[in-house]
């Protein structure tokens, strides 16, 4: 039997929110697979010290300090990852906070980051990458929604409420281009860091409970991966990706 056809080698992925959990994790396997990775984030020793490991397992990556939520950072990230490897191939729009807090609380200042992050975070990456997707006929963009763009929890309204939007822009951006596949990912319960910036304390031991049914970054890394290693006519639209044993 022959071996089969691999979709990922040799092409150029942007990953943001690249210095833990998901993002760390599908650099990783990304890279395992021969694509050419540009790691995205805030923390830039973190950064370093990823691609420095997947350099020494025979990787290609590129660090980069990026702050999504400002536009000019993000286009920063495409034009030097594009001037480094010739082209960009995907962007998988990943960074994302989750400070959860019952609404009565007001903590309006958590809204607004969430907002800031995990919805025009995704704009950015996206109006950084579709013109020039839309010059090399071609591109994918992947962005991480949650199980929380398909159902609301107490004290997650804001959180779900940024990821339902991550989903509603993932859709229409698919049906508006015939050249750009558009993937939607919508983990379930994950072991990550997303959450440590919870305030409310009761909203945090509620969420150290949930977690105690999760799965590990890499599963959800199999999922970018099997998307993006599809031939160029098929666009995985959007997978979801639960614990077995999770209800929800």
């Amino acid at each position: 039997m022959s071996n089969p056809i691999n979709n990922v080698e040799n092409k150029t992925v942007i990953i943001t929110g690249a210095s833990s959990g998901i993002g760390e994790a599908t650099a990783g396997l990304l890279a395992s697979r021969g694509a050419k990775v540009v790691l995205g984030a805030r923390r830039t020793e973190r950064l370093d010290q990823i691609a420095r490991e997947i350099e020494a397992a025979g990787g290609s990556a590129m660090p980069h300090p990026v702050d999504v939520t400002s536009a000019d950072s993000v286009k920063a990230l495409v034009y030097n990852a594009q001037n480094l490897f010739g082209r960009v191939d995907a962007i998988f729009n990943n960074a994302g906070v989750m400070p959860l807090a019952p609404m009565s609380e007001l903590k309006t200042d958590e809204w607004d980051n969430m907002i800031n992050v995990n919805i025009r975070g995704v704009l950015n990456g996206i109006a950084a990458v579709l013109p020039l997707f839309e010059k090399q006929g071609g591109g994918h963009v992947i962005n991480t929604a949650s199980i929380g763009a398909h159902a609301v929890v107490p004290s997650g309204a804001v959180y779900c409420a940024t990821k339902y939007a991550v989903w509603a822009i993932s859709d229409g951006l698919r049906q508006e281009n015939k050249n750009v596949r558009v993937t939607t990912i919508s983990p379930g319960v994950v072991e990550t860091e997303l959450g440590h910036d919870i305030s409310d304390p009761t909203t945090k031991e509620l969420l150290t409970q949930f977690r105690q049914v999760a799965l590990t970054p890499d599963a959800i890394a199999r999922a970018v991966l099997y998307a993006i290693d599809q031939p160029a006519d098929v666009d995985v639209n959007e997978l979801i990706v639960r614990p077995t044993a999770s209800a929800f």
